[in-house]
């Protein structure tokens, strides 16, 4: 279908290497087909398992109801799993699946995608591609081309199999509250870009005019800490992953530029009762980091109109993470055709717009989609920013061991952004974790 990504090879073998000292789903590897079709595509019985909360949930029945009227002959029985963080997702998937439970379709971000390729409980969706080879080149002429590489480069199979067809995806971008911004004078950054200087400096106006925090630091590996690592250069594990760089100059300089911030009090202490949409629609807060879902939230407070979204603030350059969701076919389903049926209703332009538009937390896959009025509309000026960050994106870092990984990264820098450790030492001890998990 694509060109594949030389780096694989290595990258597989590396998957080899941890794979046993991952969670236990030998118990669900191998068996089921060894490739090709099963069932009907339009009869029998599918769970598709997705991860989503209760506001979510409402988005996804609508988006599930519109499929069956299409295909009354598929009973889908969607499981959504509000763990909200998707390394726990994947763990809480991967049991069940251990325990033998029955699931056909696993929508699964970044963070799980290569834990799930190393297991063999996917089935190869080359067979299905070619029967439908007219359909899928139309779906991925109109996405992304960097997504489609990234799918390719960290979600294939051991042997280069293609497991995933890759879906909506998440970067950063920043949500700025117009109105705190025009009561302390400070412009909105033209063109949507500005550099770390910059913004410490609207931070700074915005407290003496009107009071308002900048923003709310965190310690979220993919909304608080990759942000600033990409925008100075830097992330947490070098480009095939293989090897963790969470201790490099540039890595140290983001967290202390952090920490800064919030000595300043520009960012309130982290850790304490701060609801950030309260404080963003009382003009307490100037600013919410987020993709495309904080978009529902703007809605229900009825912020959309006062609200702009632009890069983050750079230090060498324009920097993001992304992750992306991704559809699979379970090998031991029974209802492949089916499973694939859903797969191709999901690729559609018809249920990208229409996801778009009931309260979508993705940035769509399709290009056409998010330029249209389902996305652009009822959605905060410079929405397709968020689809354009992905010229300049990095893939989220994330290993077999990835739920190990994170809480170690996640723990450093919330080490350091709280002023409970010296960011060179914390970063160091950080990275000798994270090379005894890639080992």
């Amino acid at each position: 279908m694509h060109k594949r990504h030389k780096r694989f090879s290595r990258i597989t073998g590396i998957i080899a290497a941890v794979a046993a000292t991952s969670l236990a789903l030998a118990g669900c590897s191998g068996g089921g087909s060894s490739g090709g079709a099963e069932g009907d595509p339009e009869k029998g019985a599918l769970t598709f398992v997705y991860m989503g909360d209760a506001d979510q949930q409402k988005a996804f029945n609508a988006l599930f109801a519109e499929f069956n009227k299409q295909y009354p002959g598929i009973k889908l029985k969607a499981q959504g799993i509000p763990s909200g963080d998707w390394s726990v997702f994947s763990n809480t998937v991967a049991t069940r699946l251990a325990g033998g439970q029955k699931i056909d379709i696993i929508q699964v971000a970044t963070e799980g995608q290569r834990l799930f390729a190393s297991k063999g409980v996917l089935e190869p969706l080359e067979p299905f591609i070619e029967q439908d080879q007219d359909y899928v080149d139309d779906y991925f002429a109109d996405i992304n081309p960097e997504l489609v590489e990234f799918n390719e480069q960290f979600a294939s199979g051991p042997d280069g199999e293609t497991l995933f067809i890759p879906g909506g995806f998440n970067t950063m971008g920043l949500y700025l509250n117009k109105t705190v911004f025009e009561a302390a004078g400070v412009p909105i950054p033209e063109e949507g870009n500005w550099t770390w200087d910059e913004f410490e400096a609207a931070g700074t106006q915005i407290k003496e005019k009107t009071g308002a925090y900048l923003f709310g630091a965190g310690s979220g590996y993919f909304t608080d800490v990759m942000p600033w690592l990409t925008t100075n250069g830097a992330s947490t594990f070098n480009d095939d992953w293989s090897e963790p760089t969470y201790d490099s100059p540039e890595a140290v300089e983001s967290a202390e530029f952090v920490r800064k911030l919030v000595e300043e009090g520009l960012a309130p202490e982290p850790g304490g009762q701060f609801d950030a949409e309260t404080q963003y629609k009382q003009g307490k807060l100037a600013s919410i980091g987020g993709g495309r879902w904080p978009t529902i939230g703007m809605r229900n407070i009825d912020m959309v109109d006062d609200t702009v979204i632009v890069n983050f603030p750079t230090k060498t350059g324009n920097g993001s993470p992304v992750g992306w969701d991704a559809w699979n076919i379970a090998k031991k389903s029974e209802n492949k055709q089916a499973a694939w049926t859903f797969i191709k209703f999901l690729m559609s332009q018809e249920a990208g717009e229409y996801f778009a538009s009931i309260g979508g937390t993705i940035v769509p896959a399709r290009t056409s989609v998010v330029e249209s009025d389902a996305f652009t509309e009822n959605a905060p000026a410079g929405s397709t920013r968020l689809s354009d960050a992905m010229a300049f994106a990095t893939p989220i870092p994330s290993i077999d061991r990835g739920a190990e990984a994170q809480k170690a990264i996640q723990e450093a820098w919330e080490t350091i952004i709280t002023g409970n450790g010296d960011a060179a030492d914390t970063l160091a001890k950080a990275q000798k974790t994270l090379e005894g998990l890639v080992e």
